[in-house]
């Protein structure tokens, strides 16, 4: 990817077709950029406008002889579809996320990686099983949530902008109306989009939350205004496990704040107003459980006294909800 347009373009469109990008290369950087281990499903090539200067030259196919993948798309600039073409196998060319006006052109490749799942998971043994009893397609979480937001009014009491916090055991998403983008540069087709934390999930990514909760300078104090002591990393527990949740919903939040500048995009978290909590978190958080947090990050981070309403899915009503809609 060749430039900061190209690259929010593309993990934007991956972001909301349930794709979690595994990793991200800066193509002016390459040389200095050590190429991912194991295997990746898929490279999406990006980047520039059409009908200007080439970008790419023989050090992006170097670069992807070391990468082990299984798929490879591009979504760039037409000037260089021919060298791109002729020395790269099985590459797929889609048109070019960034349209003649600036603005993104999703379609194509949100519609070619939602496929791309499908095509992954359909010969697994369990969904097999799953295909003997439905003609649905089966589509990743994520874009089945995303595809649900603009109905959410209609199963919860909820006001715009809202934030949707997905904590599983591999990863924290988020889901947020657009209105929320500090500094939005991005033109999409829809009103939200999905933002991914690999190193949040409270069981397969556990000891790279504690490492997040532990650099973090206000978790000591959250602790302590829980009641918990620090002791509690150590621990493999319900309590432990309930504690970790509660620190995820903490750090996202901080994350997309304008203190955390962990990431390209910054939310105005003072403006939004309701917060909805899905996913496993659901199942082990009772409703004071969160609110303390939201109220410790709101007055401690943000300065404010009065939080956003929660609202917290038990019962995966957004889950049914994307599929209806």
């Amino acid at each position: 990817m060749t430039s900061l347009f190209s690259l929010k373009y593309a993990t934007n469109i991956a972001f909301n077709s349930g794709i979690n990008i595994i990793d991200k290369v800066i193509y002016s950087k390459i040389d200095n950029i050590l190429p991912p281990k194991g295997i990746i499903d898929v490279v999406i090539i990006a980047g520039g406008i059409d009908r200007v200067k080439s970008k790419f030259d023989d050090r992006l196919i170097e670069f992807l002889k070391q990468v082990n993948y299984n798929n490879i798309v591009y979504v760039g600039n037409r000037v260089d579809l021919d060298f791109l073409k002729n020395r790269i196998p099985n590459l797929v060319l889609l048109p070019n996320i960034i349209t003649d006006k600036l603005k993104v052109r999703e379609e194509p490749l949100r519609d070619y990686l939602t496929n791309l799942y499908q095509k992954d998971i359909v010969g697994k043994e369990d969904i097999k099983r799953l295909y003997e009893i439905t003609s649905n397609q089966i589509y990743p979480t994520p874009f089945i949530v995303n595809r649900a937001l603009p109905y959410l009014g209609s199963i919860f009491d909820i006001a715009d902008p809202f934030l949707v916090v997905d904590i599983g055991g591999a990863t924290t998403d988020i889901h947020y109306s657009t209105d929320l983008i500090a500094h939005k540069n991005i033109i999409t087709q829809s009103g939200y989009d999905r933002l991914v934390f690999k190193k949040l999930g409270v069981y397969k990514s556990r000891e790279s939350l504690i490492y997040s909760a532990k650099s973090n300078e206000f978790v000591y104090e959250l602790l302590d205004y829980l009641g918990i002591n620090e002791a509690i990393f150590d621990e493999y527990s319900s309590e432990a496990t309930k504690t970790l949740m509660q620190l995820a919903i903490f750090l996202v939040l901080y994350f997309v704040s304008k203190n955390g500048r962990e990431h390209d995009i910054i939310l105005k978290l003072e403006v939004l107003k309701s917060i909805v909590i899905t996913g496993g978190v659901s199942k082990v958080l009772d409703s004071n459980d969160i609110e303390m947090v939201v109220k410790f990050f709101y007055k401690k981070i943000l300065h404010f006294d009065i939080v956003p309403k929660i609202i917290v899915d038990r019962e995966y009503k957004i889950w049914t909800l994307g599929m209806k809609s």
